[in-house]
């Protein structure tokens, strides 16, 4: 009876970590085993980013920015190819980052990312998910994201660092 128990544990455990918060790169090994591009399969943002645009960083999402500087152009223009990257707020503790699919407009991109969801949404990819630059200065310093689940951009704005390039600088 006792083993039964330890062993409910070890499979709660691995459970407990996919379902940590999106930017860190503490479930990169349980990520490894899922399929890039398989929904459901228990990605957290930086592993996807990371496996999505050959951009070769860790540590949470919000550390990309300063980690990126020296390595890969970093800037405030969307590419597609290139990572956004949130910083971190009382809210997004470990910041995000997504992958640009496209530039639609001057003020709207589109991103393909893991992890940007509550519930039934924790893990999963979003493909083509829009992103709005609601910043002053037109400079996507504050975005706005699309929630999946809403089917909406929410009320949420989101401070971001810039852009990431996959192009050494």
């Amino acid at each position: 009876m006792r083993r039964r128990a330890v062993l409910g544990m070890a499979g709660i455990l691995p459970l407990a970590a996919l379902l940590q918060g999106c930017g860190s790169s503490r479930t990169a090994r349980q990520a490894s085993r899922a399929v890039p591009g398989e929904e459901g399969s228990g990605w957290s943002c930086v592993p996807y980013a990371r496996s999505r645009s050959g951009i070769a960083l860790s540590g949470d999402a919000w550390e990309w920015w300063a980690a990126a500087e020296g390595r890969y152009g970093r800037g405030r223009t969307p590419r597609a190819g290139a990572v956004l990257v949130l910083m971190r707020t009382a809210r997004l503790r470990q910041g995000h980052v997504a992958v640009v699919s496209r530039v639609t407009s001057r003020r709207e991109i589109r991103v393909d990312h893991a992890n940007w969801g509550s519930g039934a949404g924790k893990g999963r990819i979003a493909r083509d998910q829009p992103v709005q630059d609601i910043s002053e200065g037109n400079d996507w310093s504050l975005v706005r994201i699309w929630y999946p689940r809403a089917n909406d951009f929410g009320q949420s704005n989101w401070p971001a660092f810039g852009f990431v390039y996959p192009t050494q600088s």
